[in-house]
């Protein structure tokens, strides 16, 4: 193939737009800040769905699915949530166009066609949602209330980045109801451990579970805890959140229950989401100078096979192999396209493979039937062995496992190998300056020294994170007395 990607230590930002665009995931669209998701990245969304899906559910949640449109008012409900999410807002306002009469070949607004009530485009469901909780909960004996949404959002991003941050994007979001306060932070907690446990075992990307500062929380969260990850550039991506919201929208919209006591009192609420900026991460994490690297549980296509031949017969002959071959692997859950296409050599076909990140690659040549042999590249190490044409079942099962595990020990080592402790603050800039990734510094606790320090440097606090050592110590900026450490860096 005569495509060619950026090498990532010639232009960072470059090389994951190539392999975003080269390796057929994604592309521009018409639409400014808008992207279209093609086959093969959509594929790979898709194996993200569905483990997520089924992960939702296996602890009790249920799908449903809400409006694209919110009334201005209902958005207005929850101060914080509508102040924070004011300035991305889209906005309808009118319901039809009609000819111009001054152009016949152009369409104006028709101003008589004005909404009685501006509609906001969702930048997230908790108005529509909650608003209509208030008619599903009336009593202890409706909770708790555990639904998710797979939906696309709305945020009118003014720079955008393939996947990373775009206007529209897809996502899912969680929305839960219960009786305690208790409740509602073990879902919190729970639903976070989902994501970390989905980050680092599915997506192998090692994460940091964490709370967020009260400057970098969800508007009109109580909390917010997050999964944050580190690319290979040194810079953390926000990959998960898990709010917990206290009682704030259920006072918002009224909603209210009947305890067991006949006491009314409002519900306690949860909201978690993970988007299609997960597709960023998986880029990010493992991909290299020749292209897409997938972890082979979430690839659309584990393994490929690829003929290499001189004559119709010798193909029939490969061929047979080939099919055989590919249904002892699928009866062993592996995904595998054999590539017979006759316009394309296997050279081009290597190559675009490589390109894609498909895990595993067998070829098969008329030599290798003769020999009772195959090639077996894994991508991840772009390696190659032979491989007995009697144990190729076995090998390629065995592979994808460490094809896996090695994505996951190679990443976790980076991020080991790029988190810093340090003391002060002018240690602080000259680690971010030269060695990037994630800094572990003292903080004294106020929003202020947290926002001179975003100023002065452009490194935000990540998280506190979770089960974090208490230890005596004074904030790198103010000098003020600090009991922990929190995660510093700058981020996506």
């Amino acid at each position: 193939m005569s495509k060619v990607i950026t090498p990532q230590e010639q232009d960072y930002s470059k090389w994951y737009n190539d392999i975003v665009v080269e390796a057929d995931m994604a592309d521009h669209s018409a639409v400014r800040g808008c992207m279209v998701i093609k086959p093969h990245g959509y594929a790979i969304w898709e194996k993200m769905q569905q483990t997520l899906d089924k992960m939702f559910k296996d602890t009790g949640h249920v799908n449903a699915y809400f409006p694209l449109f919110i009334p201005k008012s209902l958005f207005e409900a929850e101060e914080k949530n509508a102040e924070g999410f004011a300035k991305e807002c889209a906005v309808v306002t009118h319901y039809r166009l009609k000819t111009d009469p001054q152009n016949p070949g152009k369409l104006i607004v028709d101003p008589e066609a004005k909404l009685e009530e501006e509609l906001i485009v969702r930048p997230t469901s908790e108005a529509i949602i909650w608003n209509t909780y208030k008619g599903w909960i009336q009593s202890y004996r409706d909770l708790p209330l555990l639904i998710n949404q797979w939906a696309n959002v709305v945020r009118w991003e003014m720079r955008t980045r393939l996947f990373l941050r775009t206007a529209e994007f897809l996502w899912q979001e969680g929305h839960t109801a219960h009786a305690t306060k208790d409740e509602a932070i073990e879902e919190t907690r729970k639903m976070l451990d989902v994501y970390a446990d989905f980050a680092e075992n599915w997506l192998a990307m090692p994460v940091v579970k964490g709370v967020k500062t009260a400057n970098e929380r969800f508007a009109g969260a109580d909390d917010t805890y997050c999964i944050e990850a580190l690319m290979q550039d040194g810079k953390a991506l926000q990959a998960g959140t898990s709010h917990f919201l206290g009682q704030n929208f259920a006072k918002a919209f009224d909603v209210k229950f009947a305890n067991k006591e006949g006491k009314l009192d409002h519900v306690w609420a949860t909201s978690w989401g993970m988007s299609t900026r997960l597709m960023g991460a998986l880029i990010m994490s493992h991909s290299d100078n020749n292209g897409l690297v997938i972890p082979p549980k979430l690839a659309p296509t584990q393994v490929v096979i690829v003929p290499i031949y001189k004559s119709e017969e010798g193909l029939a002959k490969i061929t047979e192999f080939a099919n055989t071959l590919k249904v002892k692997l699928q009866v062993n859950n592996i995904s595998v396209k054999y590539d017979n296409r006759d316009s394309q050599r296997p050279g081009f076909k290597f190559a675009e493979h490589e390109l894609k990140g498909t895990p595993i690659r067998i070829a098969v040549g008329e030599r290798d039937l003769a020999n009772g042999t195959v090639e077996v590249a894994r991508r991840d190490l772009l390696s190659k062995e032979i491989v007995k044409m009697e144990e190729v079942e076995v090998y390629v099962a065995k592979l994808l496992e460490d094809i896996q595990a090695n994505l996951y020990t190679k990443a976790l080592a980076r991020m080991k190998a790029m988190t810093h402790k340090v003391d002060s603050y002018e240690e602080f800039k000259k680690v971010l300056d030269e060695k990037t990734g994630f800094i572990l510094a003292h903080w004294d606790g106020t929003p202020e020294s947290e926002e001179k320090i975003k100023n002065e440097t452009k490194a935000t606090i990540r998280c506190i994170p979770l089960n974090n050592p208490l230890e005596n110590g004074v904030c790198i900026y103010s000098g003020k007395p600090s009991k922990q450490r929190v995660l510093f860096a700058r981020a996506y």
